[in-house]
C-alpha cells in the first residue's frame, strides 16, 4: 500500500476530509484503515478561525478518527511565530476569533484588543464578522512598531454561497494602510509544516491536499513527498500544466489511493495507457482507469514541459479521452 511508506499523513481537512458539512465519500473509512495500520493521522489547516477541539468534533461527527491533538492549525503555526521573537508573557494583539486567541494563549502570550495596551506583536487570522475596529486597532499597533504575523495568505475562501474574501484579503486592509507587509504562517510558507513536524514527530511524512498553491506547494517548500486527490479544488487540467513547485509525488482519486499499491510510471506509461506527443498536442493511446491515464499524461506533459508549463490546449486530447 501507498501508506507503507510513511509514519505521519499530514492531512488538509475542506476537499480532503470533507466538503463543507459533509466527508467526503469513503474517506472516514480509508483514515481509520490508515491509522489501523499504524499511520499518525495529522490534520494540517489554514484555518485559524476554530480551535483544535471544535475541528476535532466535527470530523468525529463525521466519523473521522480524530482528537484535538491531531489537529494542527494556521493559527497554532503563528502564535510560535510569535512566541519565538518576543518575551514570554508580552501582549500581543489578536485580530481574528477564539481560535487564533486560545493558539496565543497556549504558548505564554497575553490576547489583547487593543492598541492602547501596548502590544508587541499583530496576529491576524480569518474570523466571521472581523470587525473595521479590530482592524484599526491592530494598524495602529503596526504603524507604532509592533510584529506583523498572518495566519495565512489566501485570499479567498469557498463557501457554500461562492467564493469569498480570505483572510489574505483582509491582510492587506492593516499591510495597506500601514505599508507593512506580515510574516505569513499557513500554507504554503513553511512555518504550518515545521508546527506540524514539531507537533507529530514525523521522520517520514507524507502531505495529503486537494490544492496545488497551498498543499503541494507547501511539500514542495518543505522537501517532503505528496499525494494530490482530486475530491476538492484541483482539477486535471490544473496538474497537467503544474508548475514544478506545484507537481505532486502521487495522483489519486481520493484517500482511498493511500490503501492501495501505487502503480509505476515511466517515460509516459502507466497501467494501460500511453502518453506521448503528436503534433504539438499531448495524446493517450491505450485503455485502463482515468487515474492512471492522468498519472501517464502528467508524467509525459511534465517531462516535456522541464521547469517550466505546458498550455491548456496541448493537454485538451488527453480530457477528451479520460472525462
Amino acid at each position: 500500500m501507498l501508506i507503507d511508506g510513511y509514519d505521519t499523513l499530514l492531512l488538509d481537512l475542506d476537499g480532503v476530509v470533507y466538503l463543507g458539512s459533509h466527508a467526503v465519500p469513503g474517506a472516514p473509512a480509508a483514515l481509520e484503515e490508515a491509522r489501523r495500520r499504524g499511520a499518525r493521522l495529522a490534520y494540517v489547516t489554514n484555518n485559524a478561525s476554530r480551535t483544535p477541539a471544535a475541528i476535532a468534533a466535527h470530523l468525529r461527527e463525521l466519523g473521522a478518527p480524530a482528537t484535538a491533538a491531531d489537529v494542527v492549525t494556521s493559527a497554532q503555526a503563528a502564535a510560535r511565530l510569535v512566541a519565538e521573537r518576543v518575551a514570554p508573557g508580552a501582549n500581543v494583539l489578536v485580530v481574528g476569533g477564539s481560535g487564533l486567541r486560545l493558539a496565543v494563549r497556549d504558548l505564554g502570550l497575553r490576547p489583547v484588543s487593543t492598541a492602547a495596551e501596548s502590544p508587541v506583536a499583530v496576529v491576524q487570522g480569518f474570523a466571521p464578522g472581523l470587525a473595521y475596529g479590530l482592524l484599526a486597532e491592530g494598524a495602529l499597533a503596526v504603524r507604532h512598531g509592533a510584529l506583523f504575523v498572518a495566519a495565512n495568505r489566501d485570499s479567498t475562501l469557498p463557501t457554500g454561497r461562492g467564493i469569498l474574501p480570505g483572510n489574505g484579503a483582509l491582510v492587506s486592509v492593516i499591510a495597506v494602510a500601514t505599508g507593512v507587509e506580515p510574516v505569513y504562517a499557513g500554507k504554503p510558507d513553511p512555518p504550518l509544516h515545521r508546527e506540524s513536524m514539531i507537533r507529530t514527530g514525523a521522520r517520514r511524512p507524507l502531505v495529503v491536499g486537494d490544492r496545488l498553491d497551498t498543499d503541494i506547494e507547501g511539500a514542495f517548500n518543505a522537501g517532503v513527498e505528496s499525494l494530490l486527490v482530486l475530491t476538492g479544488v484541483a482539477t486535471a487540467t490544473d496538474v497537467l500544466t503544474a508548475e514544478p513547485h506545484h507537481r505532486p509525488t502521487y495522483i489519486g482519486e481520493d484517500l482511498g489511493a493511500l490503501l492501495l499499491p501505487y502503480p509505476e510510471v515511466r517515460d509516459g506509461v502507466c497501467g494501460g495507457w500511453r502518453a506521448g506527443w503528436k503534433d504539438g498536442t499531448l495524446r493517450l493511446d491505450g485503455d485502463g482507469s482515468r487515474i492512471d491515464g492522468l498519472r501517464a499524461a502528467c508524467d509525459a506533459a511534465w517531462t516535456a514541459a522541464g521547469e517550466g508549463r505546458i498550455e491548456g490546449d496541448a493537454v485538451k486530447p488527453v480530457l477528451d479521452r479520460i472525462g
